[in-house]
């Protein structure tokens, strides 16, 4: 493999082209590019684009209908760096383009000095114009001043925008980021929800549009667009007391004179920038995805956690959620959502963008409306922690469905989050209610679990001791029956063996066997687990983050990705305790029938453990470390109190007690019985063919 990967960068080097070429090639493409642009500027200036006067009278027309349509003041179109306002029967304003402002006189006038900049200027104007007329009644809400409002409670702090009435900031009060004072589920700019309103002509985009902000109090805002003639239809917002819940109700009066009753569903489309919390990125975005749940007794499922993933829903759901490490956004419907189409792509690495956040996601969906009711939805926005207890309480939330909130928290599969919900997570709460130090609760809790598992561990030491014991005498089975014809008599023989001393060459291996949930399940539960997230331990400054002693700045090839580019000391302690533990295993064991290479292998298991282990929650490796520790001092209880002697003695007593067989036995056995018949009616019959040849 070293010698391939040498072959090909060597192979690279030797290709590459060098400085002198690659400034060659930079020029070449230069003047392309300035040829192309030449040309470009040369057909632009070639004609000079003009508004013509039905185009002007239209213009004139939307300022006219919105000025008598507004509170007194002067009307004004304001978009796509179009500002234009009406003052008498002249049109006035600016049109800003990306190197200059043009006076509006300016693009009127035939004559111009800079053609290219004139045709932009004219572009700019009918596209804000298209604007305008497309949105009919709702033009008049086109133009405006953002303001913010802030709602906020004990838990939360929201802030909502009147540009489009979404939320536009969502802070927890009682989180830190790892670099900001309070965790952001997010800021303006990274959210984004719009609902798409229709007739049987024109689509309009709630997002476009300024709302005036009505009914305010330090919990609740109605944002609201007055449509004239009595239509309105607004959005209010309001936190529940002592909750990381808002509840957001579309409320209207007279829409039917806009959206025709034929009209039974809104388009709902929600973007997020998925921003960074924890300073350890790599983890978090491995645990960043849409999750969303079908409606009904339908399970949760979610978009894939690494890499890019879209999918297309035709199912009806119940909500839909952004979800990251330790904190989400949830969109519950009081109805449903009529299917969705997700995206989520992660961000391009190298980019500003990739440093700030994890994923860009994409929701597209619709929920059922009817312009003639006064809320035709209303939904809840769950702005909070993935914390086990706060999430199972909201599953109860809607009255009549389960709303199965707790599986945006990965706890492993069936037996495992069972494992995890039913005994893990409620003995980790009890200990929190009596101790503030989580690494402590950790120390307990795996002595606590070691403690239960210690009847497992010494009939595995009791085994691997009765095995030890008697590997001398299946040597001599083995000496006796040395031919690969007596391999089922040998093998009857050692069982036999192994029967008469009450022992099993399963017998280590099944204790271990039955451990291996709770391992899993601890595996799946501290890097989850938000009670960790910020407390210190020892070195370590947060245990659901690497405890870091070492950093750089470099990639290792093949492992970086896996292994980050650090070194966690609570890892490398795990490693090393578990080579210990392996050589103790080892020295425990019999090597006669060990297969070559075993030994070695054993060994690098516990290297491949830091490998993969070293990037995960430090809390995880420190308590495997300790449970490695209490392992280690099990075996030498053990070892301690249980005497090879009385074992072998036990053993020949064992032996000469008349020992029933066991059912598995003895159709064991008669299964041998039966294949050693065959066998010898087979070589019969190769002999009889010999004979009749001859």
């Amino acid at each position: 493999m070293l010698l391939m990967c040498a072959v090909i960068f060597g192979f690279m080097w030797l290709n590459s082209p060098s400085e002198a070429e690659r400034a060659e090639m930079q020029r070449q493409q230069d003047s392309i590019a300035r040829v192309q642009k030449e040309a470009k500027t040369k057909a632009a200036s070639a004609t000079i684009d003009m508004l013509n006067v039905d185009e002007v009278n239209q213009l004139k027309n939307v300022l006219a209908q919105m000025k008598a349509d507004s509170t007194g003041q002067q009307a004004i179109i304001d978009r796509e760096g179009v500002k234009v306002s009406l003052a008498g029967n002249d049109l006035t304003g600016t049109i800003a383009l990306a190197d200059t402002t043009l006076n509006f006189d300016e693009v009127l006038s035939s004559t111009s000095a800079n053609p290219v900049l004139h045709n932009q200027a004219v572009a700019a104007v009918k596209k804000a114009m298209d604007s305008y007329l497309k949105n009919g009644s709702f033009a008049n809400f086109l133009s405006g001043t953002e303001q913010i409002v802030k709602l906020q409670n004990d838990s939360l702090l929201v802030e909502v925008s009147t540009k489009g009435g979404v939320i536009s900031r969502a802070s927890l009060k009682a989180y830190k980021a790892f670099n900001a004072p309070m965790v952001e589920v997010f800021t303006p700019g990274e959210n984004n929800y719009s609902f798409t309103l229709s007739n049987n002509t024109q689509r309009f985009e709630t997002k476009d549009f300024y709302f005036t902000p009505e009914q305010v109090t330090d919990t609740s805002v109605v944002m609201s667009l007055d449509l004239g003639g009595g239509a309105k239809w607004s959005l209010r917002y309001s936190l529940e007391p002592k909750s990381y819940m808002v509840r957001m109700a579309m409320e209207q009066t007279g829409m039917q004179s806009i959206i025709p009753l034929n009209i039974n569903s809104v388009d709902f489309n929600w973007h997020q920038k998925m921003a960074r919390h924890e300073e350890g990125k790599m983890f978090e975005e491995r645990n960043s995805a849409i999750y969303y749940k079908y409606y009904g007794d339908g399970d949760v499922e979610y978009t894939k956690e690494s890499g890019d993933d879209e999918k297309d829903i035709k199912d009806k759901l119940k909500w839909i959620s952004t979800k990251n490490q330790f904190f989400s956004a949830v969109l519950i419907a009081d109805s449903l959502f009529s299917g969705a189409q997700l995206t989520s792509k992660e961000m391009q690495k190298g980019t500003e963008e990739y440093q700030k956040y994890l994923k860009d996601m994409t929701i597209r969906t619709s929920i059922p409306y009817a312009s003639d009711k006064a809320s035709p939805a209303a939904f809840y926005f769950y702005l909070g922690p993935n914390r086990y207890h706060t999430l199972s309480v909201m599953d109860k939330f809607s009255p009549g469905e389960d709303l199965k909130l707790t599986k945006l928290i990965p706890l492993g599969w069936k037996l495992f989050r069972w494992i995890n919900t039913g005994v893990i997570i409620p003995v980790f709460n009890w200990l929190g209610k009596f101790i503030s130090n989580y690494g402590i609760i950790i120390l307990l809790l795996t002595i606590l679990i070691k403690l239960v598992l210690s009847p497992l561990t010494f009939k595995s030491y009791m085994s691997q001791a009765k095995m030890r014991i008697l590997a001398p005498d299946v040597a001599a089975i083995n000496e006796q029956y040395p031919n690969q014809e007596d391999a089922m008599k040998r093998q009857q023989k050692t069982m036999e063996l192994y029967s008469l001393a009450g022992a099993s060459p399963f017998g280590g291996c099944l204790p271990m066997l039955l451990q291996m949930p709770i391992l899993i399940a601890m595996f799946t539960f501290f890097p989850s687990c938000i009670e960790l997230r910020g407390q210190s331990f020892l070195w370590a400054n947060d245990l659901s983050a690497p405890d870091k002693i070492v950093e750089w700045t470099g990639q290792i090839p093949f492992i970086t990705n896996y292994f980050g580019n650090h070194i966690s000391l609570f890892c490398l302690l795990m490693t090393v305790t578990n080579i210990i533990y392996t050589y103790l295993t080892m020295q425990s064991q019999s090597q006669q029938n060990a297969m070559p290479g075993m030994k070695w292998m054993m060994y690098l298991m516990p290297i491949m453990f830091l490998v993969f282990f070293n990037n995960y929650a430090s809390g995880l490796s420190y308590y495997y470390f300790i449970s490695l520790l209490i392992t280690i001092a099990q075996t030498y209880l053990c070892r301690l109190f249980v005497s090879e002697d009385k074992v072998r003695a036990q053993i020949a007593e064992n032996r000469k007690k008349p020992k029933k067989k066991s059912g598995f036995m003895a159709r064991l056995e008669e299964a041998q019985r039966q294949q050693q018949a065959m066998l010898r009616e087979q070589e019969k019959r190769k002999g009889g063919k010999s004979k009749a040849r001859r």
